[in-house]
């Protein structure tokens, strides 16, 4: 008799590789997956080829689509890959690129969620915001060297008897009404 294994235990599941997306199951179209050079050049259309790494894999999306995955040199965006989305029609040799662009994966370094301001603010930024409009609402404070500027202001206007009373074209002063 030969022994059957036992239904009641769980398989162990395959651990993907890390940094690559899971996606669709399924076996990818062969012309598409062996397309690798062609979804290359696809993405060199829109970043340098340096910036482009080595090619991690490609998956199935569905009958005849197939997503390559390039690693990326991009500073900045440690962990993150370029992808190029491929297909073909029905019997026909002739391959589309449907997209291009970068993703992120689970080693990337993305920027935090963002938070609404009023989420953001601390107890203590709120009180430093009430001091800094109670200095705002006691009004401009004089100083003592300003009170000297205006001092000297007023009486370079006195000095030349300017601005005390208005004068006529003759040059003379006249009363004022």
């Amino acid at each position: 008799m030969t022994s059957q294994p036992d239904q009641s235990t769980p398989r162990p599941a395959s651990k993907p590789r890390t940094g690559v997306p899971v996606w669709r199951t399924g076996k990818p179209d062969a012309v598409l997956a062996a397309a690798v050079d062609f979804a290359r050049a696809a993405v060199e259309g829109i970043a340098p080829a340096e910036q482009i790494g080595q090619h991690l894999g490609a998956k199935s999306e569905g009958d005849r689509v197939v997503t390559h995955l390039f690693e990326s040199r991009l500073a900045g965006y440690q962990g993150w890959q370029w992808y190029a989305v491929i297909t073909r029609n029905s019997r026909s040799k002739v391959i589309t690129v449907n997209e291009l662009g970068l993703l992120p994966s689970e080693d990337s370094i993305l920027a935090p969620e963002w938070v609404p301001w009023a989420e953001r603010v601390r107890p203590e930024d709120a009180q430093e915001d009430e001091s800094s409009a109670d200095i705002v609402d006691a009004g401009p404070s004089v100083s003592e060297g300003d009170e000297l500027a205006d001092a000297d202001d007023e009486d370079a206007v006195s000095d030349d008897g300017a601005g005390d009373a208005p004068e006529d074209e003759s040059g003379s002063a006249r009363e004022v009404d």
